[in-house]
């Protein structure tokens, strides 16, 4: 079970940091991915983080977000810095016992999203 966390309405330029908290499983033998889905739009990669600590981003956020894990809290981390109105979208997280997929679909498990607005 994925629970995402941290959500909110923040100014452009502005940080937020999302959570996601897993149970119920050994989460270090997870791959971790972030996506998000803006209204009208399909849903996107984000980010993710392998289990050997390798993270992988999208182009559009490169630079700017920054992702996570702490194995030992059963927690992976979002951290987005200089936000834009662009990025505002529901957050998702997702786990796979495998790798790191640039796709929705591949993942095992998916928690509920948590909103982001980026107000201009």
């Amino acid at each position: 079970q994925l629970q995402a966390s941290g959500g909110g309405l923040v100014q452009a330029g502005g940080s937020l940091r999302l959570s996601c908290a897993a149970s119920g499983r050994t989460f270090s033998n997870y791959a971790m991915g972030w996506f998000r889905q803006a209204p009208g739009k399909k849903r996107e990669f984000v980010g993710g983080i392998s289990r050997s600590i390798l993270t992988y981003y999208a182009d559009s956020v490169k630079g700017r977000f920054t992702i996570s894990r702490d194995n030992a809290k059963n927690t992976v981390y979002l951290q987005m810095n200089s936000l834009q109105p662009e990025d505002t979208a529901v957050y998702y997280c997702a786990a796979d016992s495998l790798t790191v997929y640039y796709t929705w679909d591949n993942y095992d498990y998916w928690g509920q999203g948590t909103q982001v607005t980026v107000s201009s």
